[in-house]
């Protein structure tokens, strides 16, 4: 994770017009701008390798809306992975960001997006759910992961 990322320029910003609505793009800026900037990259390598698949590109884009749940920073988002690690279970801020997956999804289910997205959000970056595209799994677990 970069820790001082801006969020996307104004050529980025139009790409996300174009691709994501008006609700996704509402949760894709509510996450902080190193979430954004990670989003955009992991978007552009999944559409490298997948020229046209919207949906993988939006999924890419909307993976990570539910740490716009936590406030936290990248010190503390360790603090609360480290903590998981070792079987403790953290609350508030820590605890929202280990379970940033499922809210995610949730607000995204909520808004009405693609199953697909949501559940790429859900379960990243465990494996596909029966039914899923598994190409278009794996092509974002590469993507999410360089």
């Amino acid at each position: 994770m970069v820790i001082a990322a801006k969020r996307p320029g104004p050529a980025a910003q139009g790409v996300l017009a174009e691709l994501l609505s008006e609700d996704e793009a509402r949760l894709f800026y509510l996450q902080q701008p190193a979430d954004q900037a990670h989003a955009v990259r992991v978007a552009d390598r999944v559409g490298s390798t997948r020229p046209g698949d919207r949906i993988a590109v939006r999924a890419a884009l909307l993976h990570d809306v539910g740490k716009a749940h936590s406030r936290l920073g990248a010190f503390g988002r360790t603090v609360a992975t480290v903590l998981a690690m070792t079987g403790r279970h953290p609350s508030g801020d820590m605890a929202a960001y280990l379970d940033h997956g499922r809210l995610g999804a949730e607000g995204l289910a909520v808004i009405g997006c693609d199953a697909f997205v949501v559940e790429f959000a859900r379960r990243h970056p465990g494996p596909a759910p029966e039914g899923a595209d598994t190409e278009r799994w794996a092509a974002l677990l590469v993507a999410d992961d360089e």
